[in-house]
């Protein structure tokens, strides 16, 4: 892996967080991104290298280097490194982190409730391999 890509660090078994993985993959045009569920041998390996409370995992993670953000942060970085349109959502980041991460609180807090849950975590297609660590 090259230390130009950027790692996100999602939930396997939930809906909502393998819906926006499948999302990120077909718009990262630049190949930045590499993915890992939280839950992975590899994701909590990375969480206990940053000090990463890994027995939460109500939280989304970009991992920048040696910088890591999480929940609302992580994800409009995320959105921004996209390009157009979706890096016109940049001024979101100036709205104070506990403003936004009341909502992506909400969201994390019923996710399984209102998008679901897989038993297992995301497996992936041959074409997508080389993106997941």
């Amino acid at each position: 892996m090259s230390s130009d890509h950027k790692i996100i660090l999602f939930d396997g078994v939930c809906n909502l967080c393998n819906g926006s993985v499948n999302f990120f993959i077909t718009r990262d045009k630049k190949d930045i991104f590499r993915f890992a569920a939280l839950q992975s041998d590899v994701g909590i390996e990375l969480q206990k290298k940053l000090k990463i409370d890994h027995e939460n995992i109500e939280s989304f993670i970009l991992i920048d280097g040696n910088n890591y953000y999480k929940k609302s942060t992580a994800a409009l970085r995320v959105a921004v490194m996209l390009g157009f349109p979706y890096n016109l959502l940049y001024p979101f980041l100036l709205i104070p982190s506990f403003i936004r991460n009341s909502v992506y609180d909400i969201i994390a807090r019923y996710r399984y409730k209102w998008f679901g849950k897989k038993e297992y975590c995301r497996i992936p297609t041959p074409e997508e391999k080389a993106k997941f660590l």
